[in-house]
């Protein structure tokens, strides 16, 4: 339990294996904050919460929402803002939203969706005074494009594209790289050739942390369960069968109890 504010020094110097979840709000936000490493305000949120295939209908007007949100409710983790689809398709406007993240919330980094094409956008924003985390592998914003979500570093060339482009990015100053959807053995190597601290996310266990989304982990989202989530809590099934306990005892008169009158 983290008791001071987490600093990129703390987690660039930890020994211990990092911790990031997702959160949107500030209620959930203060639940984890201090307890894990970062939160990342993901816009995995069009999906969980939105109801969406995919993440690309994320705006920069309703990160910036969730992200101050999650700002009010974490005082102690290290906070990273997701930069959504379209926001950094060139220098220019890459800067401009980026500066605009840093002024409009308290976020710590934002997290950019990196490949080569972007490696010099990447660089552009960090040179400017801003905090950047890259995402590889399977990229998420690449889903259409793609034709749904694919395993990466199965074959040598992209391998060994996945660590060349990580280097690039370790080169061009990101504080950090989450690692998604890749072979473990390539993601290991990855890790292992870094200095900066890398975040697996379905990329085995040889990483320096790990990141999972908040309502995959705890079983509020059932429609699919991808294969590296594990459930720590069946939450759906508990605030049902609160939810129920509440339907009956409305029915049968049983609340509210004379403990919860106001007397006059």
């Amino acid at each position: 339990m983290h008791t001071k504010k987490v600093t990129i020094n703390y987690l660039k110097n930890s020994k211990q294996k990092l911790t990031m979840i997702t959160a949107y709000d500030a209620l959930f936000a203060s639940i984890f904050d201090g307890f894990v490493d970062m939160i990342l305000v993901g816009d995995s949120l069009e999906m969980s919460f939105g109801g969406k295939n995919d993440t690309l209908e994320a705006s920069m007007d309703s990160m910036i929402y969730h992200t101050k949100a999650v700002c009010n409710g974490a005082k102690l983790s290290y906070i990273i803002m997701d930069m959504p689809f379209g926001s950094v398709i060139s220098k220019e406007i890459a800067l401009k939203n980026s500066v605009r993240a840093y002024k409009e919330t308290n976020a710590d980094a934002i997290k950019i969706e990196a490949t080569f094409n972007n490696l010099e956008i990447i660089k552009h924003i960090i040179d400017n005074g801003i905090s950047v985390v890259a995402h590889i592998g399977l990229i998420p914003q690449n889903s259409r494009c793609e034709s749904g979500y694919h395993i990466k570093g199965k074959s040598d060339n992209e391998a060994d594209s996945l660590l060349n482009l990580a280097l690039n990015l370790e080169q061009a100053g990101v504080t950090m790289i989450v690692v998604e959807g890749v072979v473990e053995s390539v993601a290991s190597k990855i890790t292992n050739s870094l200095k900066i601290p890398v975040i697996g996310i379905g990329s085995g266990a040889n990483t320096n942390g790990q990141v999972l989304v908040w309502s995959d982990m705890f079983g509020f989202f059932d429609k699919f369960k991808p294969k590296f989530v594990k459930r720590f809590l069946n939450g759906k099934e508990l605030v049902q069968k609160a939810l129920t306990n509440y339907i009956d005892e409305v029915k049968k008169g049983e609340f509210p109890s004379k403990e919860h009158y106001y007397k006059g």
